[in-house]
């Protein structure tokens, strides 16, 4: 991080305090929330909940981000590495089934002392590496070994959306390649029983959020993540999108996902043969999925 090359951004900047990259931060850690999260999928979150630290924060800045508050940095505390880790041992007395890193790409360094750290402490519970993929390989290759489930976003295919929406025109190549190194990582999905529950032990599930105006590029992605993994990967389609203040008077953004358009893309997944996936049924668009980032876990009670 002397130079910061953890995403293609590739800022160079040393990040040291008072030296933010693309990303908004320092190399001091901040986070925004550590608590207990009902809402990933349910081979995550079961019925415990998933122990999640949503990091302040975020390289991508897309414009319609469902985060907003904590990926433009506005919201976030520091904490010490040693912190971290004994974060991930509050969560686990909280009865969480796994530790959920929400978009951790920027602070992987940091992460990976603390993950070490927590299992020479004999730490045991199953790591998720929660990202939207804009992150370069030879970064994820530090992680090898410490995560066992990864849960990456495909945002867009097409680069012309990936350079509207977030200044990236060749996230298609990174997000393509980022989870290549993943699926290599942790291969196949494996699962375990626990009472009436079915919770993931390792693998991939990669999440696409249908955007409106966005069925295309979707159909696309599941196309190509199909016909490249198959059974390999799981793929969870999701129709929570929520318009937010930054797109409120964008022409297409602004919108919600039409139920036509959602339910076309899960029958255009079946209809490929795709068996390994997650769908969402009602109405999901809700601020529920939206936990109130209001530093809960953050600090160490006495």
């Amino acid at each position: 991080m002397m130079s910061c090359n953890l995403c293609p951004r590739a800022c160079g900047v040393s990040r040291k305090p008072g030296e933010t990259g693309v990303c908004g931060e320092t190399r001091q850690l901040r986070i925004a929330r550590a608590a207990l999260h009902f809402w990933e999928e349910p081979c995550i979150s079961g019925s415990k909940g998933s122990g999640t630290v949503f990091f302040s924060g975020c390289q991508m800045k897309c414009i319609f981000c469902q985060n907003s508050p904590i990926a433009t940095g506005d919201i976030g505390k520091v904490i010490e590495n040693e912190r971290l880790s004994e974060i991930f041992f509050e969560l686990k007395e909280k009865g969480a089934n796994n530790i959920n890193l929400v978009t951790p790409d920027h602070f992987l360094p940091q992460i990976v002392r603390a993950i070490e750290r927590a299992r020479a402490q004999g730490f045991d519970l199953p790591f998720v590496y929660n990202t939207g993929s804009y992150v370069t390989v030879d970064a994820l290759k530090q992680l090898e070994g410490l995560i066992s489930v990864y849960l990456p976003d495909f945002k867009y295919i097409d680069s012309r959306k990936s350079l509207a929406y977030a200044k990236a025109e060749q996230y298609p190549q990174v997000a393509k390649l980022a989870i290549a190194e993943m699926v290599r990582q942790v291969g196949e999905p494996r699962f375990y029983e626990r009472g009436e529950e079915t919770l993931i032990e390792r693998g991939v599930i990669v999440r696409h959020l249908l955007l409106p105006g966005g069925l295309g590029d979707a159909k696309q992605i599941v196309r190509y993540l199909h016909e490249t993994y198959g059974d390999r990967i799981y793929i969870s389609l999701m129709n929570q999108y929520t318009p937010g203040e930054g797109v409120r008077n964008h022409p297409v953004l602004s919108k919600r996902v039409k139920k036509r358009d959602y339910d076309s893309l899960v029958d255009y997944a079946i209809a490929l043969g795709v068996e390994q996936a997650y769908i969402q049924e009602g109405e999901t668009a809700k601020d529920s999925f939206i936990p109130a980032f209001n530093y809960e876990g953050v600090e160490k009670q006495q």
